[in-house]
């Protein structure tokens, strides 16, 4: 397959795209970077500025499927300005592959669009899944910058929703955080609170954690490639979450720390500022669960935290020995094509 990734330069643009080389597709990033040719390990980058047409727009002819990645980080304060380049790299990247899909004369397959699981309500009950989820923005007594990321999410997909793009499917993928053993990654920051001895309970650890291995995020990704009957928004989220007191004591496990200090809310809120971050990321409930994935008969290799974490953590430590030549997410091979 031909796969198109916009905004391919970030940590999961990344990993994806080296999956799905080492799988033998054709993979083609676009990034704000310089464009490169590909070499026997590499991709090909072709330049991009995520908001209006050109030359990039021709590598979406006969493409199978084009998976944009493209925003700004959210790891940063939301101050104005910073608030303008999230929600506006997120809708202008959006709406420009949308109108690039639309112009080709022979469009995509598929587009997926990346979005997020933080569309939903802050609740410790229920679980949302897309049927019955609550999407979030009413709730009471939740801080403005939980609410700015709700809009940008609901306003990303009402972009995805807009764009008319007749023969292509749109698939929105609600996405958890997606863990992987590489540097720099979400799992590593965890990681690295774990061994400071910060590893225990965030807030009143109530707060659910929704999470998802990354081998199975690539796996749902191609899962959705590969069904044509399969659209609309799906959570790729594992199928069980944990609260934070769990998620964080199976992570001491996995990393073989029994002990971590707490941290009350009010100290990562002092931290936060000072690492000019928001704290929504550990203190929020996100409580997701894939019920859409698993009704088409996805099954998942990592349903829940402690083999994951369990698995992470020796991906992370010991690469060498334990990345095969079949695995594509961690190096080596790749996985066996769709007959």
């Amino acid at each position: 397959m031909k796969i198109v990734i916009s905004g391919g330069s970030g940590q999961i643009g990344q990993i994806l795209a080296r999956a799905l080389q080492n799988r033998g597709d054709e993979v083609v990033v676009l990034s704000r970077n310089s464009a490169t040719t590909p070499t026997p390990t590499r991709w090909r980058t072709v330049q991009w500025d995520g908001k209006t047409l050109g030359e990039w727009a021709a590598e979406l002819e006969g493409a199978d499927a084009v998976i944009n990645l493209a925003g700004q980080s959210v790891n940063c304060r939301y101050n104005p300005a910073n608030r303008q380049l999230i929600k506006g790299s997120r809708l202008d990247s959006t709406k420009v592959i949308g109108e690039a899909i639309c112009k080709a004369a022979n469009p995509p397959k598929i587009w997926l669009q990346s979005g997020t699981a933080t569309i939903y309500a802050q609740r410790y009950d229920t679980a949302n899944d897309e049927a019955s989820g609550i999407l979030g923005g009413q709730e009471t007594g939740i801080p403005d910058t939980w609410r700015f990321s709700i809009d940008v999410a609901k306003s990303w997909e009402a972009a995805v929703n807009e764009a008319i793009v007749s023969g292509t499917r749109k698939v929105i993928l609600r996405t958890a955080m997606v863990m992987s053993p590489d540097r720099g990654g979400v799992f590593d920051v965890f990681l690295k609170l774990v061994r400071f001895g910060l590893g225990g309970t965030f807030g009143d650890g109530r707060q659910y954690v929704s999470w998802i291995h990354v081998e199975d995020f690539i796996r749902a990704v191609l899962w959705l490639i590969e069904h044509s009957e399969l659209e609309g928004p799906f959570n790729l989220a594992a199928p069980h979450p944990v609260p934070n007191s769990e998620f964080m004591r199976k992570l001491r496990k996995a990393a073989r720390r029994p002990v971590g200090l707490p941290a009350a809310s009010w100290m990562l809120e002092i931290g936060a500022f000072f690492l000019r971050t928001e704290t929504e990321l550990i203190l929020k409930s996100r409580r997701v669960v894939p019920g859409r994935l698993l009704e088409s008969g996805f099954r998942f290799v990592y349903p829940n935290w402690e083999e994951a974490a369990e698995n992470l953590y020796q991906r992370r430590e010991f690469p060498d020995q334990l990345n095969p030549p079949s695995n594509p997410v961690f190096g080596g091979g790749g996985i066996q094509k769709a007959k």
